[in-house]
């Protein structure tokens, strides 16, 4: 890794890693906000990878473990440092955190119609499911 490493994301990167998804033009949806990452990382402090140089945030996925599968959402790596093997490495770290905590099968979310998404996931080895829909339902905030 050449002056990048991946680690583990705490509270205190949460404004770094929303700039970033801004940064790679991937916007924070309604559930991304500040306050569902706080979330995440207190139920599973260990879900959030990120890449990092010495000054900034490059890239980030969310390797989260439901005790059924590990699912992967929102892999994002600044514009600035694409094509050097930062996705891949996030992809390969969070598979190897949900291996360890007992993952067999592994789904990743990404934008169908992105061919450079849908690329790096077909070149790290997943296969599009084709005979599966996704439903989503926005619950009222609480």
């Amino acid at each position: 890794m050449d002056g990048w490493s991946i680690r583990t994301g705490t509270e205190a990167d949460v404004a770094a890693v929303r700039e970033l998804w801004r940064a790679a033009e991937s916007p924070p949806s309604p559930t991304e906000g500040d306050e569902p990452v706080l979330r995440l990382l207190r139920h599973d402090p260990g879900a959030l990878l990120l890449a990092e140089t010495d000054t900034a945030v490059i890239g980030s996925l969310v390797a989260a473990w439901d005790g059924w599968r590990g699912s992967f959402y929102r892999l994002a790596v600044d514009p600035a440092w694409r094509r050097r093997g930062i996705a891949t490495a996030l992809v390969r770290s969070g598979e190897e955190r949900l291996r360890g905590l007992g993952a067999v099968r592994l789904t990743a979310i990404a934008v169908g119609s992105d061919p450079e998404a849908t690329g790096l996931w077909l070149a790290a080895g997943y296969e599009r499911q084709s005979d599966r829909a996704r439903y989503i339902r926005m619950l009222p905030e609480a």
